[in-house]
């Protein structure tokens, strides 16, 4: 029979216990923690993909004239919709594709001969009724409050796989809406680096095989005078974090000075097309004509991801 006095002092041994191991797993946690915010980390299950290339081609074909069969579209055609307007058909017949049986209608002719490759999300829904509001929402889940964004959550979860270049890249983002590849509460180091403009998509068709980001090297420094300079901002940028003790804003302005050193000799080499095939360049449809802007950004983002960059978005 064991006596009160006993049991509690044998439960306050086994509490201190549980104590201490508490303590020595976070202490073992914090000394694997990377210091590199931007290290590349294990995901909590296995991956079957290392990086993503999103393509957002918003103001494109509707969803019900593309990949969103809606049969009961047809037989409501030119009936009042509930907000206004009427229901309009689409004028494109849609069909089942490959082994799969996934509908694509007649627009997209080539791309149906990947249905068994494609995989499709029926299940998305917007409460936006503008352009811009949809977007911020598809890419950050709310238009009404400032949220990281995809890109930004896939760099902050997996880190990237070259400290020499961003691991969140945005191709030509949309004008006037940075919170699509921006990091809002995260640390400003997950925000995406925005090569191009939008709206400038002609931009890319005109780009020579060689150039590379514009103001990315400096005309006026050697890199031994850049270097020097840069170590000067940083060290007053350290004294001034010591003496906030925690501010993600200046640790981000660290982070990102560093990487823009080292980005002017790695980006270059990874935005020059001139080593491409032309037989490369006609499969993405970058060697000239209408396509030629788009199949630049995509092939740009080929070679991205290829360099170890977590996620691109075009």
């Amino acid at each position: 029979m064991i006596s009160r006095r006993s049991l509690l002092k044998n439960l306050s041994a086994g509490f201190g216990y549980l104590a201490f191991a508490s303590l020595a797993a976070r202490q073992a946690a914090a000394e694997d923690k990377p210091t590199n915010p931007l290290a590349a980390r294990k995901p909590h299950f296995a991956p079957r993909a290392k990086r993503v290339i999103f393509l957002c081609m918003s103001g494109g074909p509707s969803h019900v004239d593309t990949f969103d069969y809606k049969p009961q579209l047809a037989i409501d055609d030119g009936k009042q919709a509930r907000y206004g307007g009427r229901l309009l058909k689409s004028p494109w017949e849609f069909r089942q594709r490959g082994s799969s049986g996934l509908w694509i209608s007649d627009l997209f002719p080539s791309v149906a001969k990947h249905a068994d490759d494609l995989c499709l999300i029926r299940s998305m829904n917007c409460d936006q009724p503008v352009h811009t509001g949809a977007i911020t929402q598809m890419h950050t889940g709310t238009a009404q409050f400032i949220r990281p964004s995809l890109g930004a959550w896939t760099l902050y979860g997996l880190g990237t796989e070259n400290d020499d270049l961003p691991g969140f890249v945005s191709i030509s983002p949309p004008s006037g809406n940075a919170g699509v590849y921006g990091s809002a509460f995260l640390p400003a180091i997950y925000g995406g680096t925005k090569v191009g403009r939008g709206g400038r998509a002609a931009r890319f068709a005109q780009m020579q095989p060689s150039e590379s980001v514009p103001d990315l090297k400096s005309e006026h420094q050697s890199r031994v005078a850049q270097r020097k300079q840069l170590d000067f901002v940083q060290s007053l940028n350290r004294e001034h974090l010591a003496r906030q003790e925690y501010s993600p804003e200046i640790e981000g302005v660290i982070e990102s000075y560093e990487l823009a050193f080292r980005m002017q000799d790695a980006m270059p080499d990874v935005m020059n097309l001139s080593g491409e095939s032309r037989e490369t360049l006609e499969l993405y449809g970058a060697a000239d004509g209408p396509t030629a802007s788009f199949g630049k950004q995509c092939l740009l983002a080929r070679r991205l991801a290829e360099a170890g960059v977590r996620f691109v978005e075009i």
